[in-house]
């Protein structure tokens, strides 16, 4: 894992920070790779409820480190950089717990790209939000047309994406970018307040409602049909049978029930 990712559990919280204050958490190849092992090992964990994403210093994320793509091949930065951004991005997105970002600074481009990919975003007043590309002579390459329009609706992206509008919290309130604004300093302290309360929830009954809305906005659409078919076959006599037979080395006697 990246130095500059950090992944720690606190009971059912999981808190993952970018730590690359001095570069704005601009996202390098390596922080990519390290987003998406953090998105596996969550996964992984048996006590996870909710998860927690923020950023150290004045930036939650300025987006992809220009160090890091800005000599790659045309084909090259499809295929490598552009590519292992979606799949970490859509590790995160599709998380079983909710995710919260905590934007204490600035998000940008990439960083935007990335805040999105959260369930509830509680932004600190004072910072702002926008998708700078085509001023580079580049379109955003992480989802920025798709998953944001999905989920902020197309005439905010629009203006950030073509025109280069940048929005402070406050209005980015107004237009549906962030779901709260807390005073500066209070951003992460209100996400954990979000977290506990989720929390305190039924575990099944909170994972299956993202995964249906997450159904509802496009974002995966096998996942939540799969997982009521699976949850449905493990409660039946059936698959006990059929379990312990294949333990027993013997043909199942299915009763349909």
């Amino acid at each position: 894992m990246s130095p500059f990712v950090e992944l720690t559990f606190e009971g059912p919280l999981a808190r993952l920070t970018m730590k690359r204050a001095n570069k704005l958490n601009a996202l390098d190849r390596a922080m990519v790779d390290a987003l998406a092992d953090a998105a596996r090992s969550i996964e992984a964990s048996r006590d996870a409820r909710v998860a927690i994403l923020s950023g150290e210093g004045k930036a939650f994320c300025a987006g992809g480190d220009i160090a890091a793509w800005g000599g790659l091949p045309a084909l090259e930065m499809w295929r490598d950089w552009t590519r292992a951004g979606h799949r970490a991005f859509e590790a995160l997105a599709r998380l079983r717990v909710p995710l919260i970002a905590a934007l204490t600074g600035h998000a940008f481009g990439g960083g935007l790209e990335l805040a999105a990919v959260a369930d509830i975003r509680v932004a600190e007043s004072g910072i702002k939000l926008g998708l700078p590309e085509s001023g580079l002579g580049m379109a955003p390459g992480w989802s920025g047309t798709q998953r944001l329009v999905r989920r902020f609706g197309p005439s905010v992206v629009r203006r950030m994406a073509l025109a280069g509008a940048m929005f402070t919290a406050e209005e980015g309130l107004a237009l549906r970018l962030v779901d709260e604004v807390t005073a500066k300093g209070d951003g992460v302290a209100r996400a954990e307040v979000i977290a506990a309360e989720i929390a305190r929830r039924g575990p099944v009954a909170v994972q299956m409602i993202k995964a249906m809305i997450n159904f509802a906005e496009g974002e995966d659409r096998d996942a939540p049909i799969e997982g009521l078919a699976g949850a449905l076959t493990a409660t039946t006599e059936d698959l006990a049978e059929g379990v312990a037979a294949f333990r027993e080395k013997r043909t199942p006697s299915f009763l349909g029930r």
